[in-house]
């Protein structure tokens, strides 16, 4: 495999080996080098074409040397069609010598600046796509604390929504909002909102991922629960966007899933 396959799969972070990409000459500390490891691609919404593109770097990166196991690589990679530009940068460690013949590698770190001009290709979820995509940004920073809170905000957005849809009273007895596990269990008993595959332990998911927003949970767990949580999270989006008589409830009223109302700073958490 060559080291652009690699980096074309960010954030994506295993083990691979990959083709040797430094000689076995030693570089020393702080220099660079031109290498070439193939076109990194990337995609990305352009917001120029208004759609999904593959955007591709040159054939030669800018690699600079760290030291015998890291390297920093910086690319920048352009539309296909229109010509808009991205910059990329990789954090590479290798197991043992970046000058090994095949070097077994790791993408440790991955930061893009798209200055506006692209998105991250989202599920198709309007509001909620942005929301997903801070928090994968969160996340990649090691920010785990912060990427669940947008997955509590978007879960409690969207099943307040469907509760309202469906005619749900989302009221309290003391006139504020329900507490909402128990709004989640009623919208699931009507609507079936949590994805078969998280029938059993989707609540169990969510009393995590609020434990983590209030403070129970550090950084660490935060981080390791986050991909289950946002796996659940996308699966409510997916069940509820794709049902038959949500979509007839929402085109009758008239709703944009490009513009749901979002909740303001958790005011309705429980």
């Amino acid at each position: 495999m060559r080291l652009s396959e690699v980096l074309s799969k960010a954030p994506a972070a295993e083990d691979v080996q990959v083709e040797g990409f430094l000689g076995t000459r030693r570089i020393p500390w702080g220099q660079h080098r031109s290498i070439e490891v193939g076109k990194v691609a990337l995609n990305f919404n352009c917001k120029t074409c208004g759609d999904a593109r593959t955007f591709m770097s040159g054939e030669k990166l800018s690699c600079l040397v760290v030291g015998e196991r890291v390297v920093s690589i910086d690319a920048c990679l352009k539309c296909p069609l229109c010509g808009t530009a991205v910059e990329a940068w990789f954090l590479v460690v290798s197991r043992e010598s970046l000058y090994d013949q095949a070097p077994v590698v790791r993408l440790e770190r991955y930061v893009e600046n798209r200055r506006g001009v692209a998105t991250r290709l989202g599920i198709g979820a309007g509001s909620f796509d942005d929301l997903l995509e801070r928090a994968e940004l969160a996340y990649e920073q090691g920010l785990g604390a912060g990427a669940m809170v947008y997955l509590r905000k978007i879960f409690e957005t969207l099943t307040y929504q469907v509760a309202e849809i469906a005619g749900i009273e989302t009221t309290g007895r003391r006139g504020g909002s329900k507490p909402f596990r128990p709004l989640l269990e009623e919208v699931d008993r009507k609507h079936n909102i949590i994805p078969s595959a998280f029938s059993r332990d989707g609540y169990k998911l969510f009393t995590e991922l609020s434990g983590v927003v209030h403070g129970d949970s550090s950084e660490e767990v935060a981080l390791d629960k986050y991909p289950h949580c946002r796996r659940l999270v996308i699966g409510v989006i997916n069940k509820v966007v794709e049902d038959t008589e949500m979509k007839t409830a929402i085109d009758a009223l008239g709703w944009d899933l490009n513009n749901l109302d979002l909740l303001d700073g958790g005011e309705r958490a429980s």
